[in-house]
């Protein structure tokens, strides 16, 4: 159990506010960007989404009817554009095959068995499976991602090599399953990762500074 959970919610929250995250107005592009986000910045993630959308290619018939390659030239910015263009595809198929094209079909799962569905698909990970999860499909689940990890570590409530699941169950054994407030989480873990704990900290001014053990 760890007692400092909720409470650097808290104080994140108390800095940074709502931020209104996962951008997307539809859970194709929710998935889409779930995939593009791999290895790679979210503004590289925009600048490919920007593409597909001025190509009309952000729905499920214009993505089965591209080809990889096709795909693969759209989303160049988001980097390793000929891996994600497979899985995008791949997804594509699937969801054709195996659900009729139908985002409904796939989402009326129950959570584990939808879970194990998507950690099924050719490129689809955790971090991936649990962010369609979260934002396309609106269950309680904890994304984690490295800024996660990472100031978890550096405050001594995990090991750095800690699993990827062990790390969700920190939240998700402290906190009400609740959607938005796990989307908020994340989201300001993002936030906290990119103005303070990088690759190189900076403690001083953050709003977990003072949950810093003592040394």
């Amino acid at each position: 159990m760890n007692p400092f959970i909720q409470p650097s919610y808290d104080a994140l929250f108390a800095q940074w506010g709502k931020q209104h995250w996962w951008p997307g107005d539809t859970r194709i592009e929710m998935m889409l960007g779930a995939i593009l986000t791999q290895n790679t910045a979210w503004s590289n993630v925009e600048k490919a989404m920007s593409n597909l959308r001025e190509n009309k290619a952000i729905t499920f018939r214009a993505l089965e009817k591209a080809s990889v390659e096709q795909i693969s030239e759209w989303i160049r910015p988001a980097g390793y554009f000929n891996q994600k263009a497979g899985y995008i595809k791949g997804m594509v198929d699937t969801l054709r095959q195996r659900f009729d094209g139908s985002l409904n079909q796939l989402f009326i799962l129950d959570t584990p068995i939808l879970r194990k569905e998507l950690l099924s698909w050719k490129g689809i990970g955790a971090e991936t499976a649990d962010s369609i999860l979260l934002y396309a499909a609106e269950r309680p689940v904890f994304v984690v991602d490295a800024y996660t990890k990472r100031f978890l570590s550096r405050h001594g409530w995990c090991d750095e090599k800690a699993s990827y699941d062990s790390v969700a169950k920190l939240f998700t054994d402290q906190l009400p399953e609740d959607v938005q407030l796990y989307n908020e989480y994340h989201a300001l873990i993002v936030r906290l990762g990119k103005e303070h704990c990088n690759t190189k900290p900076k403690c001083e001014g953050c709003p977990l500074e003072k949950f810093l053990p003592q040394s």
